[in-house]
């Protein structure tokens, strides 16, 4: 079990600067609102035991560089549960993270609801997902920690409903609390390092690193949409003051350079075996030589993850500045269905944030195992397919090496896919090609060739923009 903190101790491990919001409170009868014998003896306690007035405490924060809006739980005040009067907190947290145009930061420790106030209770869940939502549609970006515990509807809507949710090393995580669960049920499950396995966490953060961690997402997430707001409203001119004014145009990530061979394969067999071969530069070559800082996000909320698909947010140089791009990179295996879907979520959290988004193509195709037909293989590409062709900012597709059919091509960019010169792209891998044509296996080789695969072919083909080429 992780070390549990009081909300000023949580407030403090994040930020030196805080600033309590103005909190509303309602006035209740004796009791309560469903008149729970005993309630106001056990706020009264809660309160002389915690210092706080109620469950959770809002308010602004500046974590790195950036200023937020941070809700943090009081798990000390009736088990950091959710009531009337939390929801008005957590409320008008959200109104004025939107009003002034700040992220959300959210330090859940959390029972659920509490039980005190009955369905009026539970009705709270409602009022922040409406809020997270509301945030969320303004392009906003809103980060959750899962502290010890954060179960029942604080996690199901601040927690796992976050953009990006972290979570502290053994810290008690899920849906069922700790005395709701089915007998016999494995505590180990609801475990933060479970959770992250089951794709519903994109990381547990040690807590002497959850500062700095917090402070990097934030770069991440936030500046894009400030600057294409700042050089929007400089173009719009004094008129800009009396009106808010969109965000600018995004502009596409620039195409990475090639990193590995740059001269041009003969045949289109060449190019197959130059782009299966081990010494070719993968995924994490082409990214650590891109990135500058980067962050991963993991798990495609649906109880899955996919270790050959990277995806995460990353800082790029790009001509004279430095900007946030985010990224999703095959790494040379067959792709699940977990792997389509995060990606998929990356690029619609892109979009909201407005952010461009690289991507690299490398996979001999998508996992055809029974396995994989199990969770939704097709789905998944289909969802990633409409992901990219809605994409609200521009896609850029590098294939760096192998391109295979449908599970390769969900990835790319339609018009801005480009091409390493140790690379191919093909409807189908040369031995199936073969196959299908009930060819002999020394007719490969030539099947290769009129499936016109290798790089210079594909640009004749109109296929990608261009051949990447030396840093």
């Amino acid at each position: 079990m992780t070390e549990r903190f009081s909300a000023r101790e949580a407030v403090a491990l994040v930020s030196d600067d805080f600033s309590e919001l103005r909190a509303p409170m309602r006035h209740f009868k004796p009791d309560g609102p469903i008149s729970w014998e005993g309630y106001d003896d056990s706020r009264a306690r809660a309160g002389d035991r915690t210092g706080e007035v109620e469950s959770a405490v809002c308010g602004t924060a500046t974590i790195g560089d950036t200023p937020a809006v941070l809700i943090v739980f009081e798990f000390g005040f009736l088990g950091g549960s959710l009531g009337e009067r939390t929801g008005d907190r957590l409320e008008a947290a959200y109104f004025h993270a939107r009003e002034h145009r700040l992220p959300v930061v959210s330090l859940v420790a959390t029972g659920g609801s509490r039980m005190q106030e009955g369905m009026l209770a539970l009705t709270q869940l409602q009022r922040v997902a409406r809020q997270s939502a509301l945030t969320r549609e303004a392009g906003l970006a809103q980060i959750a920690v899962a502290c010890d515990p954060a179960t029942g509807g604080g996690w199901a809507t601040l927690g796992a409903g976050a953009d990006v949710t972290l979570a502290l090393p053994g810290a008690q995580l899920g849906f069922a609390g700790s005395r709701v669960r089915p007998p016999g049920a494995d505590p180990s499950a609801y475990t933060a390092e479970a959770q992250l396995a089951a794709g519903a966490v994109d990381a547990v953060v040690p807590t002497a690193e959850l500062r700095e961690t917090l402070a990097l997402w934030l770069r991440l997430l936030t500046r894009p949409s400030a600057e294409a707001e700042a050089g929007a409203k400089a173009e719009a001119g004094a008129k800009a003051e009396a009106a808010p004014v969109p965000p600018g145009p995004v502009q596409p990530a620039p195409v990475p350079p090639a990193l590995g061979a740059l001269d041009l394969p003969a045949t289109g067999w060449e190019a197959v075996q130059r782009a299966r071969s081990p010494q070719r530069p993968r995924a994490a070559a082409y990214l650590d030589a891109y990135f500058t800082r980067r962050a991963t996000i993991s798990g495609d909320r649906c109880g899955g993850t996919d270790d050959g698909m990277l995806c995460g947010f990353g800082l790029a140089h790009d001509g004279g500045s430095i900007r946030s791009i985010a990224y999703a990179a095959q790494c040379g295996t067959p792709t699940r269905p977990a792997g389509y879907r995060t990606a998929a979520r990356l690029i619609r959290l892109a979009g909201r944030l407005g952010i461009p988004v690289l991507t690299l193509v490398d996979t001999p195709g998508a996992a055809n195992d029974a396995e994989a037909e199990r969770q939704g293989v097709g789905a998944a590409i289909a969802d990633l397919f409409a992901a990219v062709a809605t994409a609200r900012t521009p896609v850029t597709t590098l294939v760096i090496g192998e391109g295979g059919s449908g599970g390769a091509l969900a990835l790319a960019a339609h018009g801005n896919t480009w091409a390493t010169p140790d690379s191919y792209f093909s409807v189908i891998a040369p031995e199936l090609a073969a196959a299908i044509l009930k060819r002999a296996p020394e007719q490969v080789r030539s099947t290769a060739d009129q499936l016109r695969v290798r790089p210079q072919d594909l640009l004749q083909l109109g296929v990608v923009r261009g051949i990447a080429q030396a840093p």
